[in-house]
C-alpha cells in the first residue's frame, strides 16, 4: 500500500532477518508471518536490535520492534533476544482475528499499537523480497 521504502543492510541486519525468519518457522508460522514481522521491525528499528537510546528513547522502547518491558513485553534482555522478541510478536499477531487477509499495516499496527500506524505499509516489498530471498536459505 502506498509507496515503498528501501534501506540497504549491513550484515548484522541481515543476520536479524534470518533470526525474525527461523522463529517465525519456529512458531509455526508463514512467510506472510515473517513479512509482517520484517516489515514492522524495519519500520521500528531499521532491523537494528537497538538498546535504550536515552532521551531519543521512545519510552522504555527496545530491541528490533521496539518492545517496552513497562508494557509487558519482557525483559530487556529478552525483548533484545531477536528470538524472543519475534516470538512475542508473532504471539500478540496470532491473536489478531483474520491478520492473514488483512493489510500489513493494519496487522502490524493491532500487535503495535504505534503513533504512526500507517508507516509499516512502506517496508512491505522490501520485507516480501527479503523474506523470498532467505525463507529458504
Amino acid at each position: 500500500q502506498g509507496a515503498q521504502s528501501r534501506i540497504d543492510l549491513s550484515d548484522e541486519q541481515v543476520g536479524n532477518v534470518k533470526a525474525i525468519i527461523a522463529a517465525t518457522k519456529k512458531a509455526g508460522m508463514d512467510e506472510r508471518a515473517a513479512v509482517v514481522s520484517i516489515a514492522t521491525a524495519l519500520q521500528e528499528s531499521k532491523l537494528e536490535n537497538l538498546g535504550h537510546l536515552g532521551d531519543r528513547n521512545d519510552h522504555d522502547s527496545q530491541g528490533l520492534f521496539q518492545q517496552r518491558p513497562s508494557s509487558g513485553w519482557g525483559t530487556v534482555e529478552q525483548i533484545t533476544d531477536p528470538e524472543y522478541s519475534t516470538t512475542a510478536f508473532l504471539k500478540g499477531l496470532k491473536q489478531v482475528d483474520g491478520w492473514q487477509g488483512m493489510p500489513l499495516t493494519k496487522a502490524a499496527q493491532t500487535v503495535q499499537v504505534s503513533a504512526y500506524p500507517d508507516h509499516y505499509a512502506q517496508w512491505e516489498q522490501m520485507a516480501a523480497d527479503l523474506v523470498a530471498e532467505h525463507w529458504n536459505s
